[in-house]
């Protein structure tokens, strides 16, 4: 994975005004005023020790609430099928997140597209309580190939900005769900799949205000 981009996107999480800013030029203002959430609830983002290796992902992302491993790819292809090392991450990443009740993610960046290039996947795992627990069924997770092996699809992801969204509403929840609807004007929906497998649509903003998260 290219520094580049893990660069990027330590710097977005992180609240940088110049991360932000980069990466929000060809947004939308909906999508722009989302992205920005991050500079007030912003994360600590390090480098994991040993990059990419058992399970620790990229970036570890940390906050008083809540914390993240973040295994970062980049591809032109919307698909990327996980291979070799890969699957080996993969499965480590599933390891470490049930044996330290964490949710693992994957960041996404498809190149080449205008507007938020970046789509968030969850990697699934048995163990999580708390806000984690809250959160996991408004996050996708890796879909699955045909013969079940997990994949990414950037195209089932999170945008980054909704992923913002959700994670910066949290705190004083009524107030940053207010602020996003009066930006906004529209509620953020995504595909979350059921227990055949099909899509639907779930309306995080209505989430947030009954969970209370």
């Amino acid at each position: 994975m290219s520094s580049k981009y893990e660069r990027e996107l330590r710097q977005v999480l992180a609240g940088l005004e110049k991360g932000v800013n980069s990466i929000i030029k060809s947004c939308t203002e909906i999508q722009k005023a989302r992205m920005k959430l991050i500079q007030k609830r912003p994360f600590l983002v390090v480098r994991a020790a040993g990059s990419g290796i058992e399970g620790s992902g990229d970036l570890l992302a940390l906050r008083g609430d809540i914390c993240f491993p973040i295994e970062v790819k980049s591809s032109k292809d919307p698909k990327l099928y996980l291979s070799g090392r890969t699957v080996e991450q993969y499965n480590s990443l599933v390891y470490e997140g049930n044996r330290s009740c964490l949710m693992p993610l994957y960041a996404y960046r498809l190149k080449g597209v205008r507007g938020d290039s970046w789509r968030i996947l969850r990697v699934k795992t048995d163990t999580l309580h708390g806000k984690l627990r809250k959160l996991a069924p408004l996050i996708p997770s890796l879909p699955l190939t045909r013969n079940g092996k997990p994949y990414l699809n950037w195209e089932s992801g999170m945008e980054l900005n909704e992923f913002i969204a959700l994670i910066c509403s949290q705190s004083d929840s009524s107030k940053n769900i207010e602020h996003i609807q009066a930006r906004s004007k529209v509620g953020i929906t995504l595909p979350v799949k059921n227990e055949q497998e099909n899509y639907r649509t779930r309306d995080i903003l209505a989430e947030l205000q009954k969970r209370r998260i």
